[in-house]
């Protein structure tokens, strides 16, 4: 079964962030999908590939329990910085290589250090698909 690629404006959703975030494509690779440059597993860089998800919502965030321990225990959110220390986890068996990396699909998931699971909510283009 095909799945669509994901590129540059593709929209990202972690299961404790209060907003959905975009990932950023540098045109390193210079492979294009509709006009804009294709992801790849490699593009997992915070805030320069993951941008943040307005406010995080994790209890093992350190910003987290800093500001609910100063609220004396009423849980309060801050903002998002994610922290990705490893590189997009394929969503099937990674077939296209662009660059030095395989092709991103829209199954793909990363995980943050602070316990979220990002996702892909919309690959950014609908008609090419990676095999």
């Amino acid at each position: 079964m095909a799945n669509l690629q994901v590129c540059a404006g593709a929209t990202l959703q972690c299961s404790f962030g209060g907003a959905p975030g975009v990932l950023n494509v540098l045109p390193a690779n210079r492979t294009m999908v509709g006009g804009v440059p294709a992801a790849t597993l490699l593009d997992s860089i915070p805030v320069v590939n993951i941008t943040p998800f307005a406010m995080c919502q994790s209890v093992a965030n350190p910003a987290v329990i800093a500001a609910t321990a100063a609220a004396l225990g009423v849980f309060t959110p801050m903002p998002c910085v994610p922290v990705t220390p490893a590189p997009w986890i394929p969503g099937g068996a990674p077939t296209v290589l662009i660059g030095p990396g395989p092709a991103l699909d829209a199954q793909g998931t990363m995980i943050c250090a602070w316990g979220g699971v990002i996702k892909v909510a919309q690959p950014g283009q609908t008609s090419t698909l990676v095999p």
